[in-house]
């Protein structure tokens, strides 16, 4: 998603935590380490351990892509766009309200963008006849600045 242009009500992105970065590298190192110095020799024995370490860090990297924002009267979700017009409650829910509504309490036709990595997130419920959707369902590490923005 491009940097959004306007005015910037609300900003962030569902990065993966640093935490999670050294002990997947070190695992993937562990997993390549048999190439390196196992039976393997030549360029495949050192060509698997930078694929293997280096998917690891796109795959991290790919799983914190999504930015949340909201940009003059639009909430943007990664791609997805909605105009605040259609918005008629933004609800920050804590890590058992989200559960609920992963749950048993979701609806099949919801927009969900999660994270698990998130306690918090945002149920945004729509107001728009013409859309199926009840409600967008989007994790988020200030539930509460995200619904401010969105009820501006």
């Amino acid at each position: 998603m491009a940097q959004p242009t306007g005015t910037i009500g609300y900003q962030e992105r569902l990065r993966v935590p640093w935490r999670w970065w050294l002990p997947a590298i070190a695992i993937a190192a562990v997993l390549a380490s048999p190439f390196v110095w196992g039976p393997v020799a030549g360029p495949i024995g050192y060509a698997a351990p930078v694929m293997l370490i280096g998917g690891t860090i796109a795959g991290l990297w790919w799983l914190g892509r999504v930015r949340v924002a909201v940009v003059d009267d639009e909430l943007l979700v990664d791609d997805a766009r909605l105009p605040v017009r259609y918005v008629s409650q933004a609800i920050p829910l804590d890590a058992t309200g989200r559960q609920e509504l992963l749950g048993p309490g979701a609806d099949p036709l919801a927009f969900v963008v999660q994270r698990p990595w998130l306690p918090g997130a945002v149920q945004v419920v729509l107001d728009d006849p013409a859309d199926p959707t009840p409600y967008w369902l989007i994790s988020s590490r200030r539930p509460a600045a995200l619904a401010a923005a969105l009820s501006r």
